[in-house]
């Protein structure tokens, strides 16, 4: 049974990285969008991996379908054209620099997990659909609703940039 959990968190560690690399290298914002919906399919599989059903499922509808369609819309929104600014050929400077953002963490948080493994065998607790509404309607009812305010501020500067541009044509 652990070889397939092994192996189900090898596929969708394969599908967060290949949509990672989507995400960051396309040279078209569209695509670029599809690469962290497939990033976000990869982490909900991760979810459902860890026995957390709730999550992985609000995963879903709240990231990859409201977010995903709320950038869709302010992508197409503020749409440049081909010759946009996600265009512009990248220096060897600027691929350096992503590089080292990429290794930096992989090597800290390496270096940690090999210096401190994780015992495979732990098994989280199981928390109900109630107590998990308890706590988010409860203590972190600020965190919950300011969510929701930092989504809608960015809707709002995003149809602001667009008839900004727009006005300056």
């Amino acid at each position: 049974m652990e070889l397939l959990a092994r192996i189900a968190f090898a596929f969708y560690l394969l599908i967060i990285a290949v949509g990672a690399v989507m995400a960051v290298g396309a040279k078209n914002l569209v695509r670029a969008l599809v690469g962290l919906i497939l990033t976000l399919f990869g982490v909900a599989g991760m979810y459902f991996l860890m026995a957390a059903p709730l999550v992985a499922l609000m995963q879903l509808l709240i990231y990859v379908g409201a977010v995903a369609v709320l950038i869709f819309i302010a992508i197409m929104l503020v749409r440049t054209g081909p010759e946009g600014e996600e265009a512009k050929r990248k220096s060897p400077r600027q691929f350096l620099y992503a590089f080292l953002g990429l290794a930096a963490p992989a090597i800290v948080l390496g270096g940690t997990l090999i210096k401190n493994p994780l015992d495979s065998g732990l098994v989280p607790a199981e928390v109900s659909v109630q107590l998990l509404g308890k706590g988010l309607l409860g203590p972190y009812t600020l965190a919950f609703e300011l969510i929701s305010v930092v989504l809608l501020v960015a809707m709002a500067g995003a149809v602001l940039i667009a008839f900004e541009r727009r006005e300056s044509r």
